[in-house]
């Protein structure tokens, strides 16, 4: 069942890029691209023609959100600039429009004749998710647990033209703050960055307003020292919610597109929430949110240093969210961050590790890796090709079913997680569940998680463990209708039955609990030795 994996520094000998640098290609890309709302039957051919007259283009793409919408990267900004020239201000008849000079574009047919004929002129790009049928049945077919992590990621992580129209949205929303803040520049961080989002999630932006005044921050000659007139206001977080309250006025009354403006402003984080009509995209808007960005960094770092890493993410927080532990809804629930951190954790503590502990990754930093926010140490080695690869070749299937059994069994009343050291500690707090946030360690970063919720997480985490080890024990040839290994594992009604099966037990729970875990522990070395990674599919109903 278990094919022995490459060591992981033989899969791509290719030097990967630092984050900083791919953020800096996104925010260029974005800066020469437009967005265009077409109408919905269009020649594409005849389209291009129209558009090169402005300047060549380097790519393009249509996708559908209340309406058919081109996204088209021009060579050069200045493309950009002409095209916003030979654009004007629509008529609307009895309303009124404002004049807002966007990269925001509506194109209308000056004549009916010119709308092609044909039924469909133009193929677009997907912005959801796959459905759960779709999904099922591509996990049923697959021939073994490892490819069915990989089938995963690739239908749920963001597509490049998705991560090119996320880049642009914060473009589109960084020209309106820059007409009160120019030099300011509006980020997206999180899911949408840290190579764990995946299709459907929100946008998480910040407006970050660092820069101002410091791109001419050189030495003048002479006795005197200039600066900016400002205006002073009690604090910084007085500062932060004046700020977000203009722009979230300026989006609601001028922004296209952005509608269901609310100004959260009385959060531990101000933000201004909205819905990006045009790109479908849920947003957050906070300000000077520069740990958040560091933290998304270091979570690419992580994604990016050995593929079995995004797999096991992937696989443990779509297994989350089909059996509710995790909500879009704020409550008691575990959230994505939170168990992003636990499969990190998890894979630190393999032997050999897969993955470094922090303090380790600050060890090697260089002095221009040196990051300190708001008093916090955030400092690590920002290049990855300077991070030795995992010697450890244990298989994705092997990790995710040994991932349940660790936390299974997690002393989480007494210890805590700590992405840091690499190791269990003693819990500094009472809190259930305690996961040390990485950069303010005075932190928990899962304090809202409920007993209840975190019990019901172990249970969930026991179950699935031996859903995996029977499938390894009983070698049964599943039918392509039956799900098995990660698509059992989704189906909530699977592991309500498990749980209804072992109810019927005679015996106590924690003495079926501990048989389960000497089972499993038993098996290992017989485990170990399968290793051809192959299913048999049955093609019989």
């Amino acid at each position: 069942m278990l094919r022995p994996r490459p060591c992981s520094g033989c899969e791509d000998r290719t030097p990967k890029k630092k984050f900083s640098e791919v953020q800096t290609e996104r925010r260029e890309e974005a800066q020469r691209t437009v967005l265009i709302h077409c109408p919905n039957k269009i020649s594409e051919k005849k389209f291009l023609k129209y558009l090169l007259q402005y300047g060549p283009i380097n790519n393009h793409f249509f996708y559908e959100s209340f309406g058919l919408y081109a996204v088209v990267e021009f060579c050069q900004k200045e493309s950009v600039a002409s095209l916003q020239n030979a654009s004007r201000t629509p008529s609307l008849g009895t309303e009124a429009a404002v004049p807002f000079r966007s990269r925001f574009f509506n194109l209308k047919l000056k004549n009916a004749s010119d709308q092609p004929s044909e039924q469909s002129c133009v193929s677009c790009s997907s912005q959801s998710p796959p459905s759960s049928k779709k999904l099922f049945g591509l996990l049923c077919d697959a021939e073994s647990v490892d490819d069915q992590l990989n089938i995963l990621v690739k239908e749920f992580q963001l597509t490049v033209e998705n991560t090119k129209l996320r880049y642009l949205t914060c473009s589109l929303i960084e020209d309106m703050a820059a007409a009160y803040f120019p030099d300011c520049a509006v980020r997206p961080f999180g899911s949408s960055v840290n190579g764990f989002g995946k299709l459907g999630c929100d946008l998480d932006m910040f407006l970050d307003l660092d820069e101002i005044g410091k791109a001419n921050s050189h030495k003048t000659s002479g006795n005197f020292l200039m600066e900016f007139q400002v205006k002073n206001v009690p604090s910084e977080r007085i500062a932060t919610q004046k700020i977000l309250s203009v722009i979230g006025e300026c989006l609601d009354h001028f922004g296209p597109g952005c509608v269901g403006v609310q100004k959260i402003l009385n959060a531990r984080c101000p933000l201004v929430r909205f819905s990006h009509q045009a790109s479908g995209f849920q947003c957050d808007l906070t300000t000077n949110n520069r740990i958040a960005l560091k933290s998304s960094e270091l979570l690419y770092l992580y994604g990016a240093l050995d593929s079995r890493v995004r797999a096991l993410v992937f696989s443990v927080r779509c297994w989350a969210r089909a059996h509710s532990l995790t909500s879009s809804i704020p409550g008691a629930w575990i959230t994505n961050f939170s168990l992003t951190m636990m499969v990190i954790f998890f894979l630190q503590r393999r032997s050999p590790p897969i993955l470094p502990t922090l303090d380790y990754l600050k060890s090697i930093a260089d002095a221009e890796d040196t990051c300190v926010i708001e008093g916090h140490s955030c400092t690590f080695v920002c290049d990855l090709n300077r991070i030795k690869p995992s010697e450890n070749t244990e298989a994705p299937e092997l990790l995710l079913k040994e991932f349940f059994e660790y936390f299974g069994n997690f002393a989480f009343n007494k210890n805590s997680i700590n992405i840091r050291q690499g190791r269990e500690q003693n819990k500094p707090e009472p809190s259930p569940l305690h996961i040390q946030n990485p950069f303010e360690t005075s932190l928990n970063i899962s304090k809202n998680v409920s007993q209840s919720q975190l019990q019901k997480f172990v249970d969930l985490a026991r179950e699935s463990a031996w859903i995996l080890h029977q499938e390894d024990k009983d070698h049964a040839s599943p039918s392509r209708n039956q799900p098995w290994g990660l698509a059992a594992l989704l189906l909530p009604s699977v592991a309500k039955s498990m749980s209804h099966a072992k109810r019927k037990r005679k015996k106590p729970a924690s003495e079926r609990v501990k048989n389960l875990l000497e089972s499993i522990k038993s098996s290992s070395t017989e485990n170990s030795t399968n290793t051809s990674g192959k299913r048999t599919v049955s093609t019989q109903a």
